[in-house]
């Protein structure tokens, strides 16, 4: 068996994992102005092999394989959103998976000859161990040889370089009475969405799932909501009036910086 056929073996899909609730809401704040530093540590899960996550440092290192690529069917649920020009894809182990929480992050990977690449992570890689990267084919062919099949890689999650705006998309089905709530395109890996239905006064948490949606299984009882997105660095982008109706999307005033 190649090692690429290895590799596929290996990402037969895995049962759920445990669901990260929300951090507690803050006091709203207007699209931030300054530009934040990405930070160095996304996850900071003390048992890996317990919590399905480990710790991401400004510099990881491990290994990366390839594979066919999947974006609209991949475990970041990317249906409607396409791969920025310029962006390759990736695969994120399990191990880093972050209840999702790495969907959409970039990173810069440098591989066994000095060259490095930028991905966006669009999928899991299912028992890859730490800090796997199972690339695109273009993305690792840019790395190394395909016929090495395995090689050893150093990268780090950076800002996209996106600045066109987020988008905040509705999964089929949500309405008043379920809400589930998607953002793509995010500059920087989101961290967190909140709810307002009383203009801003205060705000709800909402419990983001293995497959990348922010969802209230009891929905917030109206037609439109004010949404607070917040990423990893600190900066909260708000929208206001967005409709909660099945399957549509709503594109932001602005990305993070």
């Amino acid at each position: 068996m190649t090692a690429t056929a290895a590799n596929d073996v290996a990402r037969v899909p895995t049962s759920a994992r445990p669901v990260i609730e929300s951090p507690s809401p803050e006091s709203p704040i207007e699209s931030s102005s300054s530009a934040p530093t990405v930070p160095q540590s996304l996850s900071t899960a003390s048992n890996p092999a317990a919590d399905s996550t480990s710790t991401i440092t400004a510099t990881n290192k491990g290994e990366a394989t390839f594979y066919g690529g999947n974006v609209s069917g991949g475990m970041c649920s990317f249906s409607t959103y396409s791969i920025p020009s310029g962006l390759f894809g990736t695969a994120l182990s399990d191990f880093n998976w972050n209840s999702a929480g790495n969907c959409g992050a970039c990173v810069s990977v440098t591989g066994p000859n000095g060259n490095s690449v930028k991905a966006m992570i669009v999928d899991q890689c299912p028992n890859c161990g730490p800090n796997h990267l199972d690339l695109f084919p273009d993305a690792f062919a840019k790395l190394a040889d395909p016929s090495k099949g395995v090689i050893p890689v150093e990268w780090a999650i950076v800002p996209c370089g996106i600045t066109s705006p987020l988008i905040l998309h509705n999964k089929s089905g949500t309405s008043k009475y379920w809400f589930s709530m998607q953002v793509v395109n995010a500059n920087i890996p989101v961290s967190k969405l909140e709810i307002s239905t009383d203009g801003g006064k205060t705000w709800q948490a909402t419990t983001r799932k293995e497959y990348n949606f922010f969802e209230n299984p009891s929905g917030f009882g109206t037609e439109t909501v004010d949404v607070r997105v917040t990423s990893t660095s600190g900066q909260a982008i708000v929208v206001k009036k967005v409709g909660v109706a099945s399957g549509s999307s709503v594109t932001a005033g602005s990305n993070f910086s």
